[in-house]
């Protein structure tokens, strides 16, 4: 499906406004699900013009509690929800609803994005020398003794295996 601008949504909508076309003919006509047009001409029909501006809507806590709890209330689709609170595409909602359902209230928190910053306070530490005898480095000298002992095992293993491969191709 194309990516429209906000004119080309506005057109479409208005052609339907003017009620000489119908939604599933405007729809084929620029190629698009006649939901989709239904979904703009309801949300134009509730917010006007702004509607089809290019946006960016963090979505917060009770922003999602206050959408799904009206949709409840008043028995409206996922469809006429998103549309009367300005929400881009009815499957957040539905999404919303879903993640509700299976892990509760947390997973409608959200969530930070991209990499966790690397505090200076923990390179300090990995970089410090640990001191001799004491817990840490006792525990770091046996865990690089156990990684010696399998790479050695390891090793013995591949020469034997090596030893009696040739012997079994001829």
């Amino acid at each position: 499906m194309a990516k429209f601008s906000s004119d080309e949504k506005l057109q479409a909508v208005m052609r339907y406004q003017n009620g000489s076309e119908g939604i599933k003919t405007i729809a084929r006509s620029i190629g698009i699900h006649h939901s989709v047009l239904l979904n703009w001409i309801k949300q134009y029909e509730h917010h006007g013009e702004e509607v089809f501006k290019k946006r960016y809507t963090p979505y917060f806590l009770q922003d999602k509690l206050d959408v799904l709890n009206y949709m409840n209330e008043f028995g409206t689709s996922a469809r006429e929800t998103a549309a009367i609170f300005n929400i881009a595409s009815h499957s957040t909602i539905l999404s919303w609803q879903e993640s509700l359902e299976l892990h509760g209230i947390d997973a409608l928190r959200p969530k930070k994005k991209g990499r966790t910053s690397v505090k200076k306070e923990s390179i300090k530490q990995k970089n410090q020398p640990l001191v001799e005898g004491s817990v840490e480095a006792l525990q770091a000298e046996v865990e690089r003794l156990r990684m010696e002992n399998e790479y050695l095992k390891k090793l013995n293993a591949l020469v034997q295996n090596k030893k009696k491969s040739p012997r079994k191709t001829k």
